[in-house]
């Protein structure tokens, strides 16, 4: 999180300073920044703290180089959060946590805690399979995915495993995580049965489930449990002679202290994967990429840009080495998103945002959210209420209620702890313009995405 040795309302003394110095009047920078006059005028004046994303981009706008949005009160883990408390410092109270949800690791075997309610639900989840998704398309490619009779349980699991993570795409992920309990529960459990050859398979197949409950666990807003999988996930890893899953957990960790807005953390956790040559490149490329995201988080665009350019260079290198180390290859599941046509295009049009540039944000994320698929439904709505976000911070508001509209109206139903950070941001964006007719029309829609159930 940022940090800073002056107050807060050393911003709108140096912001002034920094205008001044620019030639810019006061209306010309509201121009600029899509804000009204009034507004900037209350923030120099000190009456007003600027949101963060103000800050940004009037760090932006001005070439202050971080110095304006050090300035600016730092953003809270509860306004940015997923979860519903803090992010457990110490590995036994994750368990503790766990262990009262009814997962229990050590002693009886992980899943001996599941109850008759949490194993009917994973039961109801497994007949939703290929009904859940929208349409044709989808259940054509779940089924291209379905194992021969004689297959081996290693292929039967393998092709379960794409079902699941294509049930991701639309499906509450509260729903998810007891069915997935009890596959990588399984899977460890055959993997004790079987010879050196099927056990090494086994477990890796049980580590990628763990590593996926590890993010639906982090969607439905548990941290705690979330960090617990991927603990989890790493042990299976090892036992199945696999120590690269190992670093790709610290890029899964971060993604937890970004979210909570914690930069440092998320640059720091990434950091040694980024530089570890002897990482396959495809693990090395999505470090890069979070380590861009929390230095845009910082507000260093350098910094940001840099390991943009370097995730982009590992994550073409791993499609053109192919087969080797989580990008796909032998029939392995991909390690990250296998929804994104150009994952660095798309991360940068993200940091881009953060580094408060969203005209530049919006441009990028047009072009690489019309190459979404129509069935990864949870990444369509992640990206493209960034993109709405972008273009209504762009002053596009008109524009930006269009997008989130039918966007807007997939949220409830996903149950998402990670998009309603961004639904927040758009309402906040939003709420400077309530007069606008197609603002007042999409509140609705807000309030829906922001209360489910309500």
């Amino acid at each position: 999180m940022r940090t800073s040795n002056s107050p807060a309302s050393g911003f709108g003394p140096e912001l002034r300073r920094r205008r001044l110095a620019a030639g810019l009047t006061l209306t010309r920078l509201a121009e600029m920044l899509n804000y009204s006059k009034g507004h900037l005028s209350k923030i120099e004046r000190g009456h007003k703290a600027p949101p963060p994303d103000l800050a940004r981009r009037c760090d932006a706008q001005l070439g202050a180089g971080g110095e304006l949005e050090r300035l600016a009160p730092p953003e809270t883990a509860a306004g940015r959060g997923t979860g519903a408390g803090a992010v457990a410092d110490d590995e036994e109270s994750v368990l503790l946590r766990v262990d009262r949800d009814g997962v229990r690791w050590p002693g009886g075997g992980l899943g001996s805690g599941l109850g008759r309610r949490q194993l009917l639900t994973a039961a109801g989840v497994v007949g939703a399979v290929g009904v859940v998704g929208a349409g044709r398309a989808e259940a054509q490619e779940a089924a291209q995915g379905t194992p021969r009779p004689d297959a081996s349980p290693a292929e039967i699991f393998r092709a379960q495993f794409d079902h699941m993570r294509l049930l991701g795409q639309s499906t509450d992920p509260a729903l998810l995580l007891p069915m997935l309990t009890v596959q990588t529960h399984t899977l460890r459990e055959l993997a004790l049965q079987a010879d050196a050859v099927a056990r090494v398979r086994l477990l890796g197949l049980a580590a990628r489930y763990a590593e996926f409950a590890g993010w639906m666990a982090q969607e439905a807003g548990d941290d705690p449990s979330a960090l617990w999988w991927t603990a989890r996930a790493v042990e299976l890893a090892e036992g199945g002679d696999d120590r690269d899953l190992g670093s790709y957990t610290l890029v899964r960790r971060a993604l937890v202290t970004f979210y909570a807005g914690d930069a440092a953390a998320t640059v720091g956790l990434v950091d040694p994967v980024v530089r570890d040559g002897r990482l396959p490149p495809r693990i090395r490329g999505l470090a890069a990429q979070r380590e861009a995201q929390g230095h845009a988080l910082a507000g260093d665009h350098t910094a940001s840009l840099r390991s943009l350019d370097r995730a982009r260079e590992l994550l073409a290198r791993s499609a053109a080495d192919g087969g080797d180390g989580g990008d796909g290859g032998d029939g392995e599941p991909v390690l990250g998103s296998g929804n994104l046509a150009d994952p660095a295009a798309m991360v940068t049009g993200w940091c881009l945002y953060d580094l408060g540039r969203p005209d530049r944000a919006a441009e990028v994320l047009d072009r690489e959210c019309a190459a979404i698929p129509a069935h990864a439904v949870r990444t369509r709505a992640r990206y493209g209420l960034r993109r709405a976000l972008a273009h209504a911070a762009a002053g596009e508001v008109e524009h930006a209620c269009a997008l989130a509209a039918d966007l807007l109206a997939l949220v409830p139903g996903l149950r998402s702890a990670t998009i309603a950070t961004d639904v927040a941001r758009l309402d906040r964006e939003l709420s400077r313009f309530r007069a606008n007719q197609a603002v007042r029309g999409l509140q609705p829609a807000l309030a829906a995405a922001l209360h489910p159930g309500s």
